[in-house]
């Protein structure tokens, strides 16, 4: 046999190259697996339809439930505890087979319930996150505006205005996840004496708010991105956010959440590998699968190494967070560096595949759209970058 003919098992080689679930006790891994056939079984074959159809399966909350891995501890009764590692392997398996799901998911467990998780008093912890953990109630979250997205730190427009025992607010939110189905929608505005960012809980149906569907997206299509308008929507001091005072504190979630975007992006390159990977071994051209060719196995490695290398960086973030030491440049060099690395993965995964990586049927082509926006939301490169710089300078360069 010819040396460029022979192959080792073509199915030993997956994305998690350095065994990073190895790291999980017994336990978890059980726990992690039973998660990852539910997404091969019920995600995974739809992923390309619900894709192509902007559809969110909301048809599946029960057997999200079921799984056991929303909220946290505290949150309602039933939910096990697990360490910061388990819980980014999830964002990672979620994106591994579809980042809109992973998106949806993470919105609702992560930023919504994140919200009133760290900024809401007990009294309001109890109101709504054990419906919440049970998916009887949706969340959303609503910070990012038509005219500010990077900028949303000073210059949020939406305004509060207290009125006796109530809140009246006004203004736009844009790109808002969930928020066309959502029960509950936590609206970050900016209060009209005190000029501080503060959080509050808006119910589905509350008169003056409305919800748009953002059409005629290119990513993470099946993500019901919303267009929020907001006229004389009022809102009771019982659902005002009790401990949401500054921005501070809406950075306080975002920098959870912004450690989970770049699980997700390390997620997303794990499948555009893995789809470019099985491509190449059954695809044949000039006599042979293309696995065998050399420069298809330097981006198979080239693509490799990104994830591992992603998967080292996020593996010890999740190490600070579990001893309560990470810090928002922490989180921000994760996002930065990990969606970097996932946008070459894809395209070299793309490139792999040749014309037929522009096809849904072959997956590649979702994974290479939806990286787009995952590179973009919960803080773009640049400003991540600049949250890194001040750390490492002791000077701000934002403005």
């Amino acid at each position: 046999m010819a040396e460029h003919q022979h192959r080792t098992d073509p199915g030993a080689v997956e994305g998690d190259f350095y065994r990073v679930k190895d790291l999980l006790d017994a336990d978890e891994r059980k726990r992690l697996d039973a998660v990852r056939e539910f997404l091969v079984t019920r995600v995974a074959p739809h992923a390309n339809e619900w894709w192509e159809r902007e559809h969110t399966p909301l048809d599946l909350r029960e057997e999200i439930r079921a799984l056991g891995i929303t909220g946290e501890p505290g949150d309602t009764d039933g939910i096990a505890p697990r360490g910061h590692l388990f819980a980014g392997l999830l964002g990672m398996e979620m994106a591994r087979v579809d980042p809109s799901f992973a998106t949806f998911f993470g919105v609702h467990a992560g930023l919504a319930m994140g919200s009133i998780r760290e900024c809401g008093s007990a009294e309001q912890r109890e109101r709504w996150l054990p419906s919440m953990a049970r998916w009887e109630k949706i969340g959303a979250f609503g910070l990012t505006e038509p005219l500010v997205g990077s900028g949303t730190a000073l210059g949020l427009t939406t305004t509060a205005r207290r009125e006796g025992d109530e809140w009246v607010l006004n203004g736009e939110k844009k790109w808002i996840g969930n928020a066309t189905f959502a029960d509950l929608i936590v609206i970050w505005a900016k209060d009209e004496e005190d000029e501080q960012v503060k959080g509050f809980v808006v119910e589905k149906g509350t008169p003056g708010f409305s919800a748009r569907k953002l059409e005629h997206k290119i990513a993470l299509r099946g993500v019901q991105n919303a267009h929020i308008v907001l006229e004389d929507v009022r809102v009771p001091e019982a659902d005002r956010l009790q401990e949401a005072h500054s921005f501070r504190d809406t950075a306080r979630v975002l920098k959870v959440t912004r450690g989970g975007v770049a699980w997700s992006a390390t997620g997303c390159s794990v499948g555009a590998y893995e789809a470019a990977r099985a491509y190449t071994v059954e695809r044949e051209q000039f006599g042979r699968p293309l696995a065998g060719f050399q420069l298809v196995q330097d981006l198979l490695a080239r693509m490799l190494a990104n994830i591992t290398a992603s998967q080292a960086m996020v593996v010890r973030m999740a190490a600070l967070e579990e001893r309560d030491e990470m810090s928002d440049a922490h989180a921000a060099l994760a996002k930065m560096f990990c969606t970097s690395r996932m946008r070459e993965t894809v395209a070299w995964a793309r490139e792999v595949l040749g014309g037929n990586g522009i096809l849904l049927e072959n997956d590649v082509a979702r994974f290479f759209a939806d990286a787009e926006a995952l590179y973009s939301y919960e803080g773009t490169r640049d400003m991540n970058a600049l949250i890194v710089g001040r750390a490492a300078t002791g000077y701000s360069a934002f403005v």
